[in-house]
């Protein structure tokens, strides 16, 4: 699957097979990458908040929980709210996304 921005560039890829709720979460995640891509912070805010509460029990969750955080950082520029990432990736234990936010845990 490919995910490409009004102007045609490719914003987000998965390869493979994925199960119906995988496949459906990835394919919101690509497209809250393409409001981040272009700056609507708001808008990708609310679609990774969206992604969290309807596929929660996805391996992308942990993803989305940090991208909401960089975006509302973005849209704010309040760099304190990045703490409130690494806060609720703790639940996520040693994946990828909770590593990356380590460095705002206060």
């Amino acid at each position: 699957m490919l995910i490409l921005d009004a102007g045609g560039v490719e914003r987000f890829r998965s390869e493979g097979y994925l199960p119906r709720p995988e496949f459906r979460a990835q394919l919101a995640m690509g497209l809250a990458r393409v409001d981040f891509i272009h700056k609507k912070f708001a808008e990708a805010d609310r679609r990774y908040d969206e992604i969290i509460r309807e596929h929660s029990n996805t391996p992308v969750a942990p993803e989305a929980i940090y991208w909401k955080w960089v975006s509302r950082y973005k849209n704010t520029n309040d760099h304190t709210v990045l703490g409130e990432a690494a806060k609720e990736l703790k639940q996520y234990g040693d994946s990828l996304w909770a590593k990356k936010a380590s460095i705002w845990a206060t």
